[in-house]
């Protein structure tokens, strides 16, 4: 008898510490989730996207694709937090995540690096063409009103790009010229989309 009422001891012990371990594990996961990620919209943040776009250059370096970059900056988006609030800005920059999935394949990267700043990755592309039509994908997305609690609003985006390894052959040269050609988009008009060349002034 004292013998089983031991076993039971030891095995409730055991599996307390099995579900504590698991609550650990757990934690861990979220804290980690959260390290790498925008609370807000739940996409990669920047230390996440830089581990990312590392990737992304190893493997172009490895094989013959190309791989791109797209940075992404708002038209209009200042004037819903001022006359709208924040909470409905908050919504907005989550609807806008949620398109920008649509426009993308699963093995590209989108990341909130600002405000309303947006990065996106494409690795493995076979021209530059692929990374203009994406990036034409994501505006027209973008170019959609948003439809938030009665109200209809209109943003839409700047897009520039940056294509390894012809402008730019590590992170900061492709980060520079995508932000470069991001400006140019502004400087035309905002909403459309411009891909860096030779010649483009910052």
């Amino acid at each position: 008898h004292d013998v089983n009422h031991l076993l039971g001891v030891v095995e409730e012990t055991l599996s307390e510490e099995r579900r504590q371990r698991q609550v650990i594990k757990e934690m861990l996961q979220k804290y980690q989730h959260l390290a790498h990620h925008d609370t807000l919209t739940g996409l990669p943040n920047r230390s996440l996207f830089a581990d990312r776009l590392q990737q992304m250059l190893a493997q172009a370096k490895r094989s013959t694709t190309l791989g791109a970059l797209l940075y992404l900056d708002l038209d209009k988006f200042k004037p819903i937090n001022d006359t709208l609030g924040h909470d409905m800005g908050d919504l907005v920059l989550k609807e806008i995540a949620s398109r920008l999935h649509t426009a993308v394949r699963e093995s590209d990267t989108i990341a909130r690096i600002g405000g309303d700043e947006f990065v996106v990755l494409l690795p493995a592309i076979e021209s530059k063409q692929d990374a203009s039509t994406v990036a034409e994908k994501i505006r027209l997305a973008l170019e959609q009103p948003f439809e938030i609690k009665s109200h209809s609003i209109n943003i839409g985006c700047s897009i520039g790009i940056a294509v390894y390894p012809e402008h730019g052959i590590d992170e900061i040269g492709l980060m520079k010229n995508a932000d470069t050609a991001m400006y140019h988009a502004k400087k035309n008009g905002r909403n459309n989309v411009q891909m860096y060349h030779q010649g483009m002034d910052p």
